[in-house]
């Protein structure tokens, strides 16, 4: 099989998943290269997502792995299958950022996402003049064509929330963020509205962390953390700045954003207060119109 110098992060996650399934039932890389039946070389690039895995080897695999439930194994090989189909994402790849599709790409097999915002409203919540006022903002000097292409996007991703299995979305923004009058009254009025709604959505549990709680010093920027539906998987955390997006996999690291995400879970108001706080935004802005 051929060498993968460019894997997709789904046949990251599957080289990971397989990779902790041999662990945790006590195998080495010689072991598993005798269940295929091949060089030890082998286990290494699978593992590595140097290169895929047949479906008959990976139900040895998940053989020796003591993977007996039919779920598991359903969801494993159902995300071999996908490891190298291209995505919806895929049509803007002339158009916007790599890592912008990427963690499209993540974000849409993901069935959790606790997300923590800073200052800006998340992008899954987002109305579609409050992303063309941020893009105007943030890129003034890009082509419409990327707005266009980033407005196409945003309207995917928000198909996530809706449907007969939708995501499971927890969000906490910071309260300072319902003041920042992005794309003008108007439309920050708008994306308060929208965030009332949303926060009525039995998939979507919005929070507002208080401007005087004393958590806002553990705010050292947004970040998401995602948990896929296959339950061998470990969860994934995401992080961005102006020049970077980085995803952390290790145990420890997402546990200490999973640990951060718990504190400021019971710092933020509750789902009631919280849409309290956006109201108390709202009634402020439109009665400086």
């Amino acid at each position: 099989m051929p060498t993968n110098n460019h894997p997709t992060f789904r046949q990251k996650r599957l080289a990971r998943t397989l990779r902790e399934l041999r662990i945790a039932a006590g195998l080495t890389h010689v072991d598993a290269a005798k269940v295929l039946g091949s060089a030890e070389s082998k286990v290494g690039r699978i593992e590595n997502a140097l290169s895929g895995v047949r479906l008959p080897d990976l139900r040895a695999l998940l053989d020796a792995y003591n993977v007996t439930d039919p779920p598991k194994r359903a969801a494993i090989e159902k995300l071999a299958r996908e490891a190298k189909q291209k995505g919806w994402w895929n049509q803007y790849s002339n158009v916007l950022e790599p890592a912008y599709l990427t963690y499209a790409a993540v974000e849409a097999d993901a069935s959790e996402i606790y997300s923590v915002e800073t200052s800006l409203v998340p992008g899954l919540l987002q109305t579609p003049e409050y992303t063309e006022a941020l893009f105007d903002l943030q890129a003034p000097d890009a082509a419409r064509e990327m707005l266009a292409a980033q407005l196409d996007v945003r309207r995917e991703r928000k198909n996530l929330l809706a449907g007969d299995n939708p995501l499971q979305l927890w969000v906490i923004i910071a309260e300072s963020t319902l003041y920042h009058r992005v794309g003008g009254t108007d439309v920050m009025s708008g994306q308060l509205k929208s965030l009332i709604a949303d926060s009525r959505e039995r998939n979507i549990e919005l929070q507002v962390l208080p401007r005087e709680d004393p958590m806002n010093a553990c705010l050292f920027g947004p970040f998401n953390i995602m948990s896929f539906p296959t339950s061998t998987e470990t969860d994934v955390v995401y992080t961005e700045s102006p020049t970077s997006s980085l995803y952390y996999e290790d145990v420890t690291d997402v546990e200490k954003y999973t640990t951060l995400f718990r504190r400021l879970n019971v710092a933020a108001a509750n789902v009631s207060k919280s849409r309290v706080l956006i109201q108390n935004a709202l009634h402020e802005m439109e009665q400086d119109r």
